[in-house]
């Protein structure tokens, strides 16, 4: 340079210009690592939300099963009760039919209820009183009925009244 005035000065690739482009080209890319950072953490996060939801969805489906066991468990004792019931309300109508049954002059000493069967244990004044209003009714009622009779203290007659009904499958085979 020779024709120059001024005094030549080294030149920098590195410009003001190309200082300013090279920071937003390096912000710009850390900026696209960061954000690819991030998708990976949110991608591992959901994957482990996932796996989460997976085994809770196990444990739902295991206590669901459980509680349809329980819910059989529960209607079956339920019908069980509800037959006991039915089976207490039948057996005292029962009774109360049996009571009304025996005649105001003929007085129940005890009463066992068998399976199939009734024993009665009584005081009576005479054996036509038992045999017309007792034994009559008892034998409608049931298929087999024996009596025995033994003389009380006071001129009465004790009675001891056993009382069967036969099963059906006993019936069906004579």
């Amino acid at each position: 340079m020779i024709n120059s005035y001024i005094k030549p000065q080294k030149k920098s690739i590195f410009t003001q210009e190309m200082q300013l482009l090279s920071t937003f080209f390096t912000i710009t890319l850390l900026m696209l690592f960061l954000t690819y950072v991030f998708l990976l953490y949110k991608d591992y996060s959901f994957a482990n939300q996932k796996l989460e939801k997976q085994e809770e969805k196990k444990n739902t489906e295991l206590n669901i099963k459980k509680l349809k066991v329980k819910i059989v468990k529960i209607e079956e004792q339920k019908q069980l009760s509800e037959k006991i019931y039915t089976k207490n309300s039948v057996l005292k109508d029962s009774i109360h039919n049996l009571f009304d049954l025996v005649p105001v002059r003929i007085t129940l000493s005890k009463a066992e209820l068998l399976e199939n069967g009734l024993i009665l244990y009584g005081i009576t004044p005479n054996k036509d009183i038992y045999n017309f209003m007792l034994h009559a009714p008892l034998h409608s009622i049931f298929h087999r009925t024996y009596s025995s009779f033994y003389p009380a203290k006071n001129g009465w007659l004790r009675f001891v009244s056993t009382n069967y009904i036969d099963k059906e499958d006993d019936i069906n085979e004579k």
